[in-house]
């Protein structure tokens, strides 16, 4: 990808009182914070090497979450590598539909204002996720593509309450994210004891098969589909409000 420009931030509505939490940038300055990482990082070969080459199969399962009509709102909570977001901008503006992006890193949205067409109209807002700046009952849907794990307890309660409390009655929450692999899953062995140091939040979430561990009781009380996939290494997870 080419180095981000001045004219890249010209779409990202930046706040000047908006502050990379301390654990962000302690934990994920090489993957998401610097400049220079977000544009190593945006290659989707690397990103579905990552995932074990699961990237498209999920990017799908979350483009299909929400079912075939996207009109009405839209909430992406933090930017995504690879071409997620504007899949969604796609189907979305053919449905004349609104969709809006936030991220606490503005580089993000930078670098996703560059992926979409030139003539978006995705709000692209420099945002914490764990507190919104949105009215109660806002979007008609809200997506949350593997941010969980890459918060600590703390955030993540406040990240999905904000979620709940911005989405309208009868909107669709979306998660999707690692889960807890069966017992013979061989990446349980030998992957996800190496990732714990790259991912210190991520246990939370993937050493236990219950939502309500890791997801809010007023959310997890709102699940209606869970769909695993890849031996339940990951799950796609779809609320109703």
């Amino acid at each position: 990808m080419p180095k981000l420009l001045p004219e890249h931030y010209d779409r990202v509505q930046e706040d000047a009182n908006i502050v990379v939490p301390e654990y962000l940038e302690k934990t994920y300055w090489w993957a998401y914070v610097r400049p220079w990482a977000v544009e190593f990082w945006e290659r989707e070969l690397f990103i579905d090497i990552i995932l074990w080459f699961h990237y498209k199969k999920l990017r799908n399962e979350a483009l299909s979450a929400f079912g075939k009509d996207l009109s009405g709102s839209m909430l992406q909570m933090s930017c995504a590598y690879g071409a997620l977001t504007p899949m969604f901008w796609e189907k979305i503006s053919k449905d004349s539909g609104k969709l809006t992006v936030i991220d606490v890193v503005k580089h993000q949205l930078a670098n996703l204002n560059r992926k979409l067409p030139e003539n978006h109209s995705v709000d692209l807002i420099n945002m914490n996720a764990s507190d919104l700046k949105f009215s109660d009952e806002e979007f008609d849907r809200v997506m949350l593509f593997f941010l969980p794990h890459e918060l600590p307890k703390e955030a993540r309660d406040k990240t999905l309450e904000e979620a709940l409390r911005v989405a309208k009655p009868g909107a669709e929450i979306v998660i999707v994210e690692f889960s807890k692999p069966k017992w013979w899953h061989p990446l349980r062995y030998i992957y996800l004891p190496f990732l714990r140091f790259l991912e210190p939040f991520a246990p939370d979430i993937w050493k236990t098969d219950e939502i309500k561990d890791w997801v809010p009781e007023k959310l997890s009380d709102k699940l209606i589909k869970r769909k695993k996939i890849f031996g339940d290494y990951y799950q796609i997870l779809t609320f109703k409000v």
